[in-house]
This record gives structure tokens, C-alpha cells and sequence, in this order.
């Protein structure tokens, strides 16, 4: 039995510029952090006394005979991909999926190292990012840009650097003092709309090459970002959040909705600097930097929606309990 875990990702800086149309061209950079809410995926090769030979368990459940009839694409392909028969295979998860925090990419990831760790093959982080890169937007053929696999695999507070060639992780280098203060200046409310973001991020390919002015606003912005927290005013990295947050919605129109920035206005008013819903809009989680005396006003303006305090973490995709076992393909394990 194997159970891994991959971290959820909070994207500040950069989400655009991760689309392969864009960086291949004029290069990309993000700047993100994961956060102490996680994936969990718990496998093993299910014994050979059903009527099914998988189990898979998720916000539904399938019991099937062969890896094609498994409805779950990600699982599905996965399978395929690394050649995986007969397994029981679970998800479980801190907050709900398709609410910006990059919960798709956390999963493959998981789901990756756990097939891995389940054949007894150890497999590092850029392998784990590439191919669950490949997993979404090959095998599964969904829309979306590069980041959030990336993030899930390493962890930490990261700036993401994309070229033609590949990416480069290159850790924020800041006090734990500095990164605290920050952190405590955050606050996540959940609208309580999930969305896929597949679809959104179809609108937004589409839109690269008009909206390429944008874009490259947005890329600067990244280290503009990064020298706030490295030697500036954290101040400044909250009312960059909130031209970041403009500029993603003079994009892509389809990141927000009247709801999105009724909410956002009244966090604004109260006192909020800046702020930005996360991964490719339409619902999920909104972010705010307010300073600590305007937080109660904040969160009284926002009291209709519920916060999700956090933490940051570093430790990226991880294996929490190895169990290995020997295999026979058709016919269960043998221990």
C-alpha cells in the first residue's frame, strides 16, 4: 500500500504567461507558493477475489474490469501511461476541487508518485512535473498552462521561470520573518463556486495572442513582486496584487463575474489593499493582502463567506507510508 500527498498552490504573480503559446515566444514567470492544505492518494493492487479488478474511489466510485471503462480521464490515462492493472485507488483532499488552487495538478502528481512508489521506482520532482505536464495536456487533452504541476511536485515559495527550452524553480530567497508577516497578511475566503478550469483556460488561449500587451505587463510584474519581498515594502506586493488582478480581468473576461467583484469592491472598501481570485477564475478562492488593523474590518465586510486560514509549506509531493508488495499482472500480489 502506498498513500502520497502533494501540496495545494497559491498563485500571486505571472498566471498567463505559463501558456506554451506565450513563454515559447516571449518567455514566462510566476511567482507562487504551496500552502499546508493537501491531496491525498491511497493505492495498492486490489487482491483477486471480486468481480471487479479496479476500485476506484473519488467523488464517485467505479468498479470496472479494465482500465478503458475507468470514467475518470486523469486515472484513466494515468494507468495507461505507467501500465497499472488492478488496483484499489482512493482521493481525498483538505478543500474541495476546481476552486483555483491548482487541485487537478496536485492530484496527478500524487497519482503519479504513488504508481511509481507501487512498482518500487523512485521518481524525482522534474520527472514528476513533466510528466503530469504531459498527463493534462496530452493525455487528457485539457486546456491550462504549466505552473500548478510544477508547484505541486516541488513545493515551497517559488519563482517559476518558463522558456522553448523548459522551466527553471528558483526559490524566493526571504526571512522566515518576512515570509510570516506575509502570510499573516493574507486572507482566503471561499466564494463557495467551483468551476472547471479547463473551460476557462480554453478563452484564455484564445486570447494570448490579442491580449499579448497584457500579458507582458503581467510578466513584469513578476519581479517587480519578488524585490518587494526581497528588499522592499510588503505594502507594495498587496497594491501589486491588485493591479495584477486588473490586468487579469482586462484578459480574459471570464475570470469574474458581478458576484466576484461585489465581493472583491467590498473587501477593497474595508480596507483590503489588493487582492485576486486564484487560478483561472469564475469561482474558487479569493485572496486579499490587508494590513493586521484592517483585517476585522475585512472580515465583517466578507462575513457571508467562509475563511480558510493557511500556512506555507515547502516540502512539495511526498510519499507518507510505503508498503511495497510483488506484483503478478492477472493475478493479484503475491507478499
Amino acid at each position: 500500500m502506498i498513500i502520497t500527498q502533494a501540496s495545494f498552490r497559491m498563485s500571486f504573480f505571472g498566471g498567463g504567461t505559463d501558456f506554451p503559446g506565450f513563454y515559447e515566444k516571449h518567455g514566462g514567470k510566476v511567482l507562487s507558493t504551496t500552502i499546508d492544505k493537501y491531496c491525498y492518494v491511497n493505492v495498492r493492487h486490489l487482491p483477486p477475489f471480486f468481480e471487479y479488478t479496479n476500485n476506484i474511489t473519488y467523488s464517485l466510485r467505479e468498479q470496472v474490469n479494465s482500465v478503458e471503462e475507468i470514467k475518470h480521464p486523469a486515472i484513466r490515462e494515468a494507468m495507461k501511461f505507467l501500465d497499472m492493472h488492478d488496483l484499489s485507488l482512493s482521493y481525498d483532499a483538505d478543500l474541495p476541487a476546481r476552486t483555483g488552487l491548482g487541485t487537478s495538478s496536485a492530484f496527478a502528481v500524487a497519482l503519479l508518485m504513488g504508481f511509481y512508489a507501487l512498482k518500487g521506482k523512485y521518481a524525482d520532482k522534474r520527472r514528476l512535473a513533466e510528466e503530469a505536464i504531459y498527463l493534462e495536456r496530452e493525455l487528457c487533452r485539457e486546456s491550462g498552462g504549466v505552473q500548478d504541476q510544477i508547484a505541486a511536485a516541488y513545493g515551497g515559495f517559488n519563482r517559476i521561470d518558463f522558456s522553448a527550452e523548459g522551466f527553471q524553480v528558483n526559490p524566493v530567497v526571504i526571512s522566515n520573518e518576512k515570509k510570516e508577516r506575509l502570510n499573516d497578511n493574507l486572507l482566503l475566503f471561499f466564494t463557495g463556486v467551483s468551476r472547471f478550469s479547463s473551460q476557462i483556460q480554453e478563452k484564455h488561449e484564445q486570447a494570448l495572442r490579442s491580449k499579448e500587451e497584457q500579458l507582458l505587463e503581467m510578466l513584469a510584474l513578476v519581479d517587480e513582486a519578488e524585490a518587494a519581498l526581497v528588499g522592499g515594502d510588503l505594502d507594495e506586493f498587496g497594491r501589486l496584487l491588485d493591479y495584477t488582478w486588473r490586468l487579469k480581468r482586462g484578459v480574459n473576461a471570464a475570470v469574474s463575474n458581478d458576484t466576484i467583484d461585489s465581493i472583491y469592491n467590498a473587501a477593497r472598501e474595508a480596507g483590503a489593499l489588493g487582492g485576486k481570485l486564484l487560478g483561472a477564475g469564475g469561482g474558487g478562492f479569493l485572496l486579499f493582502y490587508v494590513q493586521p488593523d484592517r483585517q476585522a474590518d475585512v472580515r465583517k465586510a466578507l462575513e457571508q463567506l467562509k475563511e480558510i486560514p493557511f500556512k506555507f509549506e515547502s516540502g512539495g509531493a511526498r510519499v507518507l507510508y510505503y508498503l511495497p508488495e510483488d506484483f503478478i499482472k492477472g493475478g493479484g500480489k503475491v507478499c
